[in-house]
């Protein structure tokens, strides 16, 4: 099947369109706290929340020149409320997982901290209601809960997936219970739910929910089994891709991501501009590299910034 192109977000009955474009500032932490495997820090960061869509990201600087840290990385945004006292604040969630990863998720409140965002391109949603099937794996779970809300405010029937290696690496397995119709939770040792790989319950989640749309945030594998059995489903997929980044601007070209173009053309889309959501059909999977993302996430932290959540 080919599906047609995705549309741009149309603006929500009473919501305000958020204001265009990135801004880099200096948030402030608000708060931290620590669940399961993530740190969730709660952080001020004026212009960046009321930009906010859902599959954005934020580029945030960490280290000091005596740390030898000096770099970015990203962070996938998972919730943006109103704090009191404070106005919006938005929530980030952080895998530490090496140096870089580490050093974020050890900022106590009151820590300053340099961000760039929102970046990237967000999931487009339906203009009409419809079925919907979201799918997250581990912190790359974070965008399909504010999704997850904007799709019920349009009157969709809201569907999640969820899973991770274990419960510890489980994102908000409560949440996900509060924000969709039906969840099935899979993780890779059998600790919570479904004993598996995420893939494998996607088909037979996406014939009992009648997916029209289904969403996708997590490693490079799950998302291609997401694009294949949304195909078959004959289901439009939009997948939130993660890949290396140096600069998260779009300016050095540096996070090629192999996909066909409208016009049938193989060519290649920059992740951090052009995505980090694409459409799942569009990306040529044979020609990414998955072992990257396998090693990217069980490796040394040398996570660069790109669109992903904690462990980058």
């Amino acid at each position: 099947m080919s599906p047609a192109a995705p549309v741009p977000p149309a603006t929500q009955p009473g919501r305000q369109s958020p204001p265009q474009g990135p801004v880099h500032t200096t948030a402030e932490v608000l708060a931290t706290k620590r669940v399961g495997a993530y740190q969730h820090l709660t952080l001020l960061a004026p212009g960046v929340a009321e930009r906010f869509r859902p599959g954005t990201f934020l580029a945030a600087s960490v280290g000091t020149l005596g740390d030898h840290l000096l770099g970015r990385r990203a962070l996938w945004i998972h919730q943006v409320r109103p704090v009191g006292g404070h106005g919006l604040a938005l929530q980030v969630v952080v895998e530490p997982v090496g140096r870089g990863t580490g050093w974020l998720a050890g900022l106590q409140p009151g820590a300053r901290l340099p961000v760039t965002g929102p970046l990237g391109r967000p999931f487009a949603l339906p203009k009409e209601p419809v079925a919907t099937v979201l799918v997250g794996e581990g912190y790359a779970a974070a965008p399909l809960f504010p999704l997850a809300e904007r799709l019920r405010e349009r009157g969709c029937a809201v569907s999640l997936v969820v899973g991770a290696a274990d419960e510890p690496r489980l994102l908000s397995a409560l949440e996900a219970r509060r924000s969709a119709r039906s969840v099935v939770v899979v993780t890779g040792d059998g600790s919570v739910g479904v004993r598996g790989r995420v893939g494998d319950v996607v088909p037979e989640t996406l014939r009992r929910a009648g997916a029209e749309v289904v969403y996708a945030a997590g490693p490079a594998a799950t998302l291609h089994a997401v694009a294949l059995a949304a195909e078959e489903h004959g289901a439009w997929s939009q997948v939130a891709l993660e890949q290396p980044l140096t600069c998260a601007t779009g300016l050095c070209h540096g996070c090629p991501v192999p996909v066909v173009g409208e016009d049938g053309v193989a060519r290649t889309a920059r992740a951090c501009v052009d995505g980090p959501v694409l459409r799942g059909d569009r990306v040529r999977w044979d020609d990414l590299d998955l072992d990257l993302d396998l090693d990217r996430r069980h490796g040394p932290d040398r996570h660069l910034p790109g669109p992903a959540g904690g462990a980058w």
